[in-house]
């Protein structure tokens, strides 16, 4: 089983949204520590006390199904994806995946306890870091568009108020009656 480089560019494509959480498969991250993916399973069972709900849950058949239909349609030229890491390792096809959060994953330090286990931890954790901070530059960049936005609203507001009164003069002069030009009989 190749191991995948644990470097945030490497690991960043794991990460999944299911049931607003960001959070690894377990295959992926069987994957990362260099076990297979049954050996990470029980050990993550040996210390199943570890790990609530909100550390690690099991996918739904129907959660299992769409993160599958997901990796058939992804782009055949992206490196190092996460849809060959899950379909290779998980050998046990009937067995649905569990995923892990980002405490579920810190808990995981507690567990697996091996230098490579703790390389890995420490660039997950790098890794979440930097999908926190870029998820707040996009909300900073999205209040400055609309701060802008309004602005602007604003100031075009003015603009089609002026354009509007110069339709209404124009109106004002066309109705009035118009004086002749010329020599009068």
């Amino acid at each position: 089983m190749a191991k995948i480089a644990p470097r945030p560019e490497n690991l960043a494509p794991l990460v999944q949204a299911i049931r607003g959480e960001k959070v690894l498969l377990d295959a992926d991250l069987a994957a990362l520590y260099g076990v297979a993916t049954k050996a990470f399973n029980q050990a993550v069972k040996r210390n199943r006390t570890r790990f609530p709900a909100d550390f690690m849950f099991q996918l739904s058949p129907e959660e299992w199904n769409a993160l599958r239909s997901q990796t058939v349609t992804a782009s055949p030229t992206a490196k190092a994806m996460r849809s060959q890491t899950v379909t290779a390792s998980r050998r046990n096809i009937g067995a649905l995946p569990h995923a892990f959060t980002e405490q579920g994953i810190a808990m995981l330090s507690s567990v697996l306890r091996s230098p490579r286990a703790v390389e890995v931890n420490i660039a997950i954790m790098r890794t979440f870091v930097q999908l926190r901070r870029l998820m707040d530059s996009n909300r900073s960049l999205a209040r400055k568009i609309e701060a802008m936005e309004e602005k602007y609203d604003e100031q075009f507001a003015v603009v089609f108020d002026a354009i509007k009164k110069l339709i209404a003069d124009d109106n004002a002069r066309s109705a009035r009656p118009k004086r002749r030009i010329g020599f009068l009989p």
